[in-house]
Parts: C-alpha cells; sequence; structure tokens
C-alpha cells in the first residue's frame, strides 16, 4: 500500500515536471515566431519604402520569401494561436496567445512595429 502511494506520488510529480517543461518550451517558441513574423514584416518594409504589408501571403508568396510558414493561417502551433490585430502599410501589432493558460502557456506575448516583444501574465485574477 505504501509503495503504491509512493509511486503515485512520484508519478504526479513527474507529470507535473512535465508539464511545466512543456509550457516553457511552447512560451519560447511562441517568443521565436514573434520575433520571426516581426523580422519578415520589418524586411518586408524596408526593401518596400517603409511600408508594411496589408496580408502575409505578401510575406510568403513574394520573391524573395520574407516568411517561409503563415502561423496566422493555422489553428494553434505548438499550444499557442496568433494573429494579428493590425496590418497595414504603417505598422503592425501580432499577438500569441495559449490555446489553455494552464497547459500550452502562461504568458501573452505581443510585437509591434519596430519589433518590441511584450509579454504579459495570461491569468488575468
Amino acid at each position: 500500500m505504501i509503495v503504491v502511494a509512493l509511486m503515485a506520488l512520484l508519478l504526479r510529480l513527474a507529470v507535473h515536471k512535465l508539464i511545466i517543461y512543456n509550457i516553457q518550451q511552447n512560451q519560447s517558441l511562441a517568443q521565436m515566431n514573434l520575433k520571426l513574423l516581426s523580422s519578415a514584416l520589418e524586411n518586408y518594409a524596408k526593401d518596400n519604402n517603409n511600408l508594411y504589408p496589408e496580408n502575409i501571403d505578401l510575406l510568403t508568396k513574394s520573391k524573395p520569401v520574407y516568411l517561409e510558414k503563415d502561423y496566422l493561417a493555422v489553428d494553434a502551433f505548438a499550444g499557442y494561436e496568433y494573429d494579428c490585430q493590425r496590418l497595414d502599410p504603417g505598422g503592425y501589432n501580432c499577438t500569441a496567445t495559449p490555446l489553455d493558460c494552464k497547459f500550452n502557456g502562461k504568458m501573452v506575448y505581443s510585437v509591434s512595429t519596430g519589433g518590441l516583444i511584450i509579454a504579459e501574465s495570461c491569468n488575468k485574477e
């Protein structure tokens, strides 16, 4: 009986550590993907008279290709959803939001014109 209880405790701790590791990986990927998106947008603007694209297709289907993957078109990537609330010739504002704040990530990341990434907790209590 004691052995079973100890095994259950160890299993619970292992699962908890695994969830924390997964959350950290998802958060790192979200930051990296927003940096990629921001760099692609900034490079596009440099090549186009400081005008940003009006949609992501201009980054993924142009020559040269500025962005290899359209993160906005997929439902979720590594536990995060990506969205650009503003994407026009004057600038951009994009976010990466976890699907579930307890299991996929604990931070919401946003990037705006100029490439500054801001992180805030997704627990708004």
